[in-house]
């Protein structure tokens, strides 16, 4: 079988317009994938040079594959599930910061540079004062951005016209802010100079984003039938849904040069992202965090499970649109085909995202994604929202154990062990507390300010609301006693 790379036709030669530090699944099928498109319908004509930020790993295979790869999104499209794949042609080059460390600081000095993507994960945007100047490359990648900025400024003498827009991904709040707070501290303490400052401050573009994208990546448990079905070999194959949104929050409007949107792209340019942020965490990441406990107890795996098993589905739809959309402020049609869609990719076949994965650490999950909604609806209507209160209850049901084993609490479900995994604090509250009576119990677990941030006994009715469903779901099953609240 032939292997995807130079032999095949389609590949153009582009301009390089987009540096990009990290070439992991998600930049691939994500950014990489939205600028090979916006190449194809001649909206940006420009091509990526991957830059591996980090000692560890090897670019061979992307030097084998000529720097071409397959984005393959499967989901539900129209109404029906489908497979969509695409060859990935916008990658020109892939580098490596510290074995070809004089390639890669090269990439500072192309005239038609102008992009800076990133995603070094949540621990990358970072200030290590014991960074170096003169290491080659520096440690950390806000030192290494910050000595390529100053190649660069150095190159073209400080020209305005030279700037360059970072767009990092990195899953923290504000991280083009934060990104750019760590830049200016490495020109403070590598002694730069106040015009490189000024430089960045005037020439160059910090903006903060905000990503949503399930991607799967490599389907190694059956690549051959992969590649049988593509028609060639990939071993870069990277697998993922169709849906797709790239907030991108600039103190510039940048939409001219990085015309995404007219090349159909689910692109919006903002000068606030905080509300999008809000209805995903709110909508995506709020509808698993209140549903997952209760649906694991009612013996579902996946999330696909529950959303065929009805009183999931209508303990989840509900949670949504009855009571979350309306605590939020963007407007209401907007939020309900956001919901829609979030229901759309729940239902996604070809993905099979365990529950006990989306469990992880559910207490501090319940206080950022769902208690800002329950505490909203309150203050709205005056009363509480029982399907919000009622997840409450799930999860401290879920949390049920007298067991820690391997820093894991254990619950049982049907006659047999899950693991538990949170902070230990939260662990040893609930191993500690979950044998006393409901009431005593939800007492103890909305007192821990350390959990939630307040006291949420002060919350009206609430105490008594949750060690209400607590004891009917010990005594009826999870089942029965959701089912009366839907």
């Amino acid at each position: 079988m032939e292997t995807l790379g130079k032999g095949m036709t389609g590949k153009q030669e582009r301009p390089v317009r987009v540096v990009q530090f990290g070439e992991g699944n998600f930049l691939r099928a994500f950014v990489d994938y939205m600028i090979d498109i916006a190449n194809e319908q001649g909206k940006f004509d420009g091509d990526i040079v991957l830059v591996k930020p980090i000692e560890f790993g090897s670019l061979e295979q992307f030097h084998r594959q000529d720097c071409q790869y397959t984005v393959s999104l499967r989901g539900i499209a129209d109404g029906e599930a489908k497979i969509q794949n695409r060859r990935i042609t916008s990658v020109a080059d892939a580098v490596d910061a510290y074995g070809q460390y004089d390639k890669y600081m090269k990439l500072a000095e192309l005239e038609t540079l102008r992009f800076v993507v990133s995603n070094t994960t949540e621990a990358g945007i970072v200030f290590d004062e014991s960074d170096r100047f003169d290491g080659n490359p520096p440690g950390t990648f806000p030192g290494k951005l910050t000595k390529f900025l100053y190649r660069r400024y150095e190159t073209f003498g400080g020209s305005r016209d030279k700037g360059l827009v970072m767009l990092p991904v990195e899953l923290i709040d504000d991280n083009g802010a934060a990104l750019k707070k760590c830049v200016m501290r490495f020109a403070d303490l590598w002694k730069l100079g106040d015009a490189f400052k000024l430089w960045l401050e005037e020439a160059c573009i910090f903006t903060s984003t905000l990503v949503d994208r399930i991607v799967t990546g490599y389907p190694g448990d059956n690549e051959q039938e992969e590649w049988e079905a593509l028609g060639y070999e990939d071993r870069l194959l990277v697998t993922g849904e169709p849906f797709a949104l790239w907030v991108i929050e600039s103190p510039k409007d940048i939409s001219r040069e990085l015309p995404l949107p007219e090349a159909g792209l689910p692109v919006i340019f903002t000068e606030n992202q905080k509300p999008y942020k809000q209805r995903k965490v709110r909508i995506l990441n709020g509808a698993h965090t209140s549903f997952v406990p209760a649906s694991y107890l009612c013996g579902n795996d996946i999330v696909k499970e529950s959303m065929v098993d009805g009183d999931i589905r209508s303990f989840m739809e509900r949670t949504v649109f009855d009571e979350v959309i309306p605590t939020l402020t963007l407007p209401g049609e907007e939020l309900k085909n956001f919901a829609e869609e979030v229901i759309n990719r729940f239902n996604n076949p070809y993905v099979k995202h365990a529950l006990l994965s989306i469990s992880l650490n559910s207490v501090s999950k319940w206080r950022a994604r769902c208690m800002p909604s329950l505490l909203g609806y309150v203050e709205k209507f005056h009363r509480l929202p029982k399907r919000l209160t009622f997840s409450l209850a799930a999860l401290m049901a879920f949390y049920h154990g007298t067991e820690i084993r391997d820093k894991a609490l254990i619950g049982h479900r049907d006659g047999e062990t899950y693991e538990i995994r949170d902070d230990v604090q939260v662990l040893e509250f609930f191993r500690d507390n979950c044998g006393k009576d409901s009431r005593a119990f939800a007492e103890a677990f909305l007192g821990r300010e350390d959990f939630f941030g307040q006291d949420l006994n002060r919350t009206k009715g609430l105490t008594e609301a949750v060690a209400g469903y607590l004891e009917d779901i010990r005594e009826n099953g999870m089942r029965a006693a959701l089912c009366r609240i839907s």
